[in-house]
């Protein structure tokens, strides 16, 4: 997925009511759109290096959005609203191995009334899970919160089995050169122990991180998912 224009790079002075960042670029101060509204820990240290877009679209309130920060030496992509574009791209240019094969790709899939999974592809349901957190250099790890929905998830995809779908939670890890993926069971004790009655019961987990610059965000390769 490559970006319109070309990112702007400054330094991260603080976000602040979930939505805005304020960040130093160009000898300016200009107040960015943050789109993922998770804790984002570890990612909001005054001075890190992030990289904002910039709109032309005279509607929007904000000309920028922050797409990438770096920490530890590594980017991330936190625009959680380009995951599922990254993903599609991946789909559609046959990045993603198990999927390769599919010959039909709905986004958005409705599977009922109170629940819509990102792809339906054939008969694979996806559900993508976009991953930021980096704790010690090795591990990108999910969930960085408590998160309800995504247990919910879990258990709505377990179910799905029964009615002749093949479910998987795709880990998207927009971390840069990171090779580990684990769940963050520390953060969310329950999402853990959903996990692993949905592995056992047979859906499927993957993780793929991404290779990240200031021009694209795309699928990079398939990552081990440590179980401890």
């Amino acid at each position: 997925m490559k970006f319109t224009s070309t990112l702007i790079k400054g330094k991260l002075i603080k976000r602040y009511k979930r939505f805005f960042v304020d960040i130093k670029a160009n000898n300016s101060v200009l107040t960015a759109h943050c789109p993922n509204t998770g804790s984002m820990m570890g990612l909001l240290n005054e001075g890190n290096n992030v990289w904002i877009s910039k709109s032309d679209d005279p509607k929007r309130k904000l000309k920028y959005t922050l797409e990438m920060i770096e920490t530890q030496k590594k980017l991330v992509g936190v625009n959680t609203h380009r995951a599922n574009r990254i993903v599609q791209h991946g789909l559609e240019n046959k990045l993603l191995k198990e999927f390769k094969s599919v010959k039909k790709i709905k986004p958005e899939f409705k599977y009922s009334d109170d629940t819509r999974f990102d792809f339906l592809c054939d008969k694979n349901i996806i559900e993508v899970k976009n991953v930021t957190l980096i704790r010690d250099n090795k591990y990108a790890e999910f969930p960085d919160a408590v998160t309800t929905r995504g247990s919910k998830h879990l258990n709505k995809l377990t179910n799905s089995i029964k009615k002749g779908y093949i479910p998987y939670v795709l880990f998207l890890t927009q971390i840069q050169d990171i090779n580990h993926f684990r769940i963050a069971k520390d953060i969310d004790k329950n999402y853990y122990q959903n996990y692993l009655l949905a592995k056992k019961s047979g859906v499927k987990f993957l993780a793929y991180r991404c290779s990240l610059s200031s021009k694209e965000i795309k699928i990079e390769r398939k990552i081990n998912i440590i179980n401890e």
